[in-house]
C-alpha cells in the first residue's frame, strides 16, 4: 500500500478536478481551510527528525500523526473548494483512512521496534490521529524548536506548491463555467 498512495492520490484528485464544481466563495473557504492543513504540515515537518529521534514536540505532542492529519485537513479544503464537499468529501474521508490508518500503524509497529519503551509512553499518552487538547511531554523532554532546514529537506514546499496548482486548475474551472 506505501507505494501506491502517491500515484492513488494522483488519480483521486484528477477524479475530483472532474467532478468538481467551483465557485468563488467554495474556493476562498477551501482554500483558508486547506492554508490550515498546509501550515500544520509545514509546522510538523521542522519537528521531526525521522528514524533519528522521537519527534514529541511541536505538534507531535497533540497527535503522533500531525503530517497525516494536515494532509486530511487539506484534503478536505480541497473538496471544498471543488464546491462538491458532501460528495466529494465523503469519498476523501473513506479513501483517506481506508489507506493511512493501516500505514500509520505500520509506522507506529516500526517506531516501536526504533525507539522501544519511549514510544510506548507516547502512544499511551498521544492520540494516534485527532488531537488531544494539551500538549504532552515527556519526562526530562527539553524544548525542540522549529527547524527550517528540516522543512527544507524534507520539501514540504512541494505541497504548497500542489495547493497552488490546484487552487489554479479550480479556479480555471470556476471561470469557465461562468
Amino acid at each position: 500500500m506505501q507505494r501506491w498512495r502517491v500515484p492513488l492520490g494522483f488519480a483521486c484528485a484528477s477524479v475530483f478536478m472532474l467532478l468538481a464544481r467551483p465557485r468563488p466563495l467554495t474556493l476562498a473557504i477551501g482554500a483558508l481551510v486547506a492554508a490550515g492543513g498546509l501550515l500544520l504540515r509545514a509546522w510538523a515537518s521542522g519537528h521531526i527528525r525521522k528514524n533519528d529521534a522521537l519527534a514529541v514536540s511541536g505538534p507531535y505532542a497533540f497527535t503522533r500523526n500531525p503530517l497525516y492529519l494536515g494532509s486530511f485537513i487539506l484534503g478536505l479544503g480541497f473538496t471544498v473548494a471543488a464546491g462538491r464537499w458532501l460528495l466529494l468529501g465523503g469519498a476523501f474521508a473513506l479513501l483517506f483512512f481506508g489507506i493511512y490508518l493501516p500505514v500509520m500503524r505500520v509506522e507506529a509497529q516500526t517506531l516501536v521496534e526504533l525507539f522501544g519503551d519511549d514510544y510506548r509512553r507516547y502512544a499511551r499518552a498521544v492520540p494516534l490521529f485527532f488531537p488531544r487538547l494539551t500538549p504532552y511531554r515527556a519526562a526530562g523532554q527539553k524544548a525542540i524548536k522549529f527547524d527550517s532546514e528540516l522543512y527544507l529537506r524534507y520539501r514540504e514546499y512541494r505541497a504548497a506548491l500542489g495547493l497552488l496548482i490546484a487552487l489554479g486548475v479550480l479556479a480555471l474551472k470556476a471561470a469557465l463555467m461562468n
